[in-house]
């Protein structure tokens, strides 16, 4: 059986200054914001954070934002976070801007022990600048390393005392392959169940990738409201 932190506060403890964090879902689908919360009131700074996005002004990495607790921003885009873009004209944070696709197989290859790999996204634009090509069967590629994280912070639908996770839909987007870059990987989850409770034909992210899991309600926000008159 994995640790079964009590509070978010205990799940956290050893998420230190300037450690490199994942942080699974997109926009605010699927993540862990009660992990996140507990990292805002930890006060820990200097992190570095990869995740598709950063959240909203006031909710999920967006409350890391305004309390600059965010050295280095690795993701896919800036997304409806204005302090996010503020920060990033005013140079107050470091951002690497990285296309979608390359953002997840970097992930996905972390996981995996993959060190690098080439991809045809960003060939010919300032993302290839300094980095190796290779042409394959006439077509250019650019090598991209893999990322990997010190923690890895995920939100799962269902889960057991092993570690063993199910997300719920487009909640899956991006939790599995964060959950296997970590070299720690702490899983906030809405159901806690006992080993054997789960099918095991349904996990998506299995015990071996995870070190702790909490149970926690979820506010489930709405990042954009659109109302059809």
């Amino acid at each position: 059986m994995k640790p079964v932190f009590t509070s978010f506060q205990e799940a956290v403890k050893n998420i230190h200054d300037g450690a490199t964090i994942m942080v699974g879902g997109f926009g605010l689908c699927g993540i862990p914001e009660n992990l996140i919360l507990a990292l805002v009131e930890k006060g820990v700074k200097d992190l570095t954070v990869i995740s598709n996005n950063c959240g909203v002004d006031d909710w999920g990495l967006g409350l890391l934002l305004q309390n600059k607790q965010i050295k280095k921003m690795i993701g896919s885009y800036v997304g409806e976070n204005k302090e996010f873009e503020r920060q990033v004209l005013s140079g107050e944070i470091e951002v690497e801007l990285v296309p979608q696709g390359t953002l997840a197989e970097k992930i996905r290859a972390g996981g995996a022990g993959i060190p690098a790999f080439y991809t045809p996204a960003g060939v010919g634009t300032p993302i290839a600048e300094g980095k190796e090509t290779r042409v394959f069967n006439g077509k250019e590629y650019v090598l991209e390393e893999a990322h990997t994280a010190d923690f890895s912070l995920v939100r799962a639908w269902k889960g057991d005392t092993m570690g063993n996770l199910i997300y719920r839909k487009t909640a899956r987007n991006f939790n599995p392959m964060i959950a296997a870059a970590g070299k720690v990987t702490i899983a906030e989850v809405e159901e806690l169940y006992t080993p054997g409770e789960l099918d095991p034909n349904q996990i998506h992210t299995p015990s071996i990738y995870v070190q702790g899991i909490i149970q926690g309600t979820q506010e489930k926000r709405i990042e954009r409201l659109t109302v059809l008159s």
